[in-house]
């Protein structure tokens, strides 16, 4: 019935696939287990995916590296041509992926077009990056040799996604690697294979040959698969995206054979909003920044810093503008807000507030799941993993929110007075993704985007992330940068060669 469900919803029904992809062939499991993936929005089930083993993973790491004799050689405009008629094909199927999306992962459809597109950006870039795979010849000293410098494909990668943007990190992981001649094996997150199955049927249809690009699925394997993919010598890199903790697994299990990584970590990112800033502007960038994805990002403003000067009107707006969000099924009409993925989220969520609470912040708006007194979203929906959009003020050090990352619909404003302190608490963490800050002063905009430690920092917007720059942190949010020029060297080797021609 999930089934039937979720095909009549969608234009194109064939895009949503409950196979794992080898070989451009759809697999089950050799056991042929399965393992179900639920609705957030209403707990139900959409349908089952192969519960993949090691034996599954090795299979597609096989096709992967067989491919990859044959793809590292082809010609740069076939990658071209290959990758935009998968972008093409996306913008053509764009409703249909967006609704994929929200049924697995709960975001509004409007967010989760933004996202779909997004993501055809990526092999977009890419595909004009392949171009531009470039060397160098070096001057010697003896005038009989030539130092040439050439790039060459890693190999085989193995590509980790998590589930907040099940669209987004594939495409920019697997656009970069096929772009530079690798092939790739994805495993997507648990809660959000779907989205990654539309995109190998549609990559299936723009000509990516068998082997290039392959998906397995997994929940309670998770950990052997992982393992697998982080240890077989054949993988020659591993890209992944999701926390800290799983990423230091990864770097410690990829060691035992010197693979190359690429880790988009945690991020506890702080907003800041100085005394001399458009208030208005501010509150604007901040509520979208905040509540994007309903909190679960991992670019989302963690930490609200605002100058005591302007702390409580600033309060006031904020809080006016989060009243007035609309939270409900992902589907409905003007939704601003969906579900939290399950309920571990929506639990992290309410202990964290509890500790705030109980030591002296208080709650402007929300500060409860939808659920807790039987009330439903919009009057209609399951309110099961529903979470008030929240405001906290009076937050202080001491508290969760603080401190560490919430990755949910909770906003801590934090008062302060001068720059130097606010510095101090926003490096304070020993993580580094994205910062934010508000000023109009322009030494102050300098100054301050020079001291964040930070990898990205918006002044005076929200916005940092695009197929035309580098996506990445520093300290432990992670290693390496995903888009831009620079994402695709992350996928190549440098060769050096000396030839002497007397």
């Amino acid at each position: 019935m999930a089934t039937a469900s979720i095909a009549k919803r969608l234009k194109d029904p064939s895009l949503f696939r409950q196979q794992a992809f080898v070989n451009n062939e759809w697999v089950s499991a050799a056991t042929s287990k399965t393992f179900e993936v639920n609705d957030p929005g209403n707990q139900e089930v959409i349908g089952c995916v192969p519960e993949c083993n090691v034996n599954d993973v090795s299979k597609a790491i096989s096709a992967a590296d067989h491919a990859f004799q044959s793809w590292r050689n082809s010609p740069v405009e076939t990658r071209y041509q290959v990758l935009n008629k998968w972008k093409s094909l996306m913008h053509e199927h764009a409703e249909d992926l967006a609704k994929i999306m929200t049924i697995e992962n709960g975001k509004p459809l409007k967010e989760a077009t933004g996202e779909v597109l997004y993501a055809a950006s990526f092999l977009e870039w890419f595909s004009e990056e392949a171009k531009r795979i470039d060397g160098d010849i070096i001057p010697g000293g003896m005038p009989s040799h030539r130092h040439l410098v050439i790039k060459q494909p890693v190999g085989v990668v193995a590509i980790m996604t998590p589930w907040n943007f099940p669209t987004a990190m594939i495409t920019r992981k697997v656009g970069a690697a096929i772009a530079a001649g690798c092939t790739t094996v994805v495993k997507p997150a648990a809660e959000t294979p779907y989205s990654a199955l539309a995109l190998a049927e549609l990559a299936k249809r723009a000509g990516v040959p068998p082997g290039v690009l392959n998906v397995v699925t997994s929940h309670e394997n998770l950990r052997d698969v992982s393992s697998h993919l982080t240890t077989d010598p054949i993988v020659k890199k591993v890209s992944f995206t999701g926390s800290t903790r799983v990423g230091k697994q990864i770097m410690e299990q990829a060691s035992s054979t010197l693979k190359r990584l690429s880790l988009e970590l945690g991020g506890n990112a702080p907003l800041i909003v100085f005394e001399d800033a458009d208030l208005d502007a501010a509150v604007k960038v901040a509520v979208a920044c905040k509540f994007r994805n309903n909190g679960q990002t991992c670019v989302c403003a963690n930490r609200l810093y605002v100058h005591d000067a302007i702390y409580d009107e600033f309060a006031q707006k904020f809080t006016q503008a989060v009243k007035h969000m609309r939270v409900g099924y992902g589907l409905g009409e003007n939704i601003e807000l969906g579900p939290l993925i399950h309920q571990g989220a929506m639990d992290k969520v309410s202990s964290f507030l509890r500790d705030a609470v109980d030591k002296g912040a208080k709650v402007q708006t929300g500060g409860a799941a939808y659920g807790s007194s039987g009330t439903a979203v919009d009057g209609t929906t399951n309110a099961a993993q529903f979470f008030q959009p929240t405001v906290l003020t009076e937050v202080t050090a001491d508290m969760l929110v603080s401190s560490e990352e919430i990755f949910g619909p909770v906003a801590p404003l934090i008062r302060f007075k001068a720059e130097e302190e606010v510095l101090a608490w926003a490096n304070g963490a020993d993580v580094g993704l994205a910062s934010y800050f508000f000023t109009r002063d322009l030494s102050r905009a300098w100054r301050v985007a020079e001291k964040l430690e930070t990898g990205m920092i918006g002044v005076n917007t929200s916005v940092v992330g695009s197929a035309s720059t580098p996506f990445g942190g520093i300290k432990q949010s992670g290693i390496g940068r995903e888009g831009s020029k620079y994402g695709i060297s992350e996928y190549l080797n440098i060769k050096y060669i000396n030839m002497d021609i007397s």
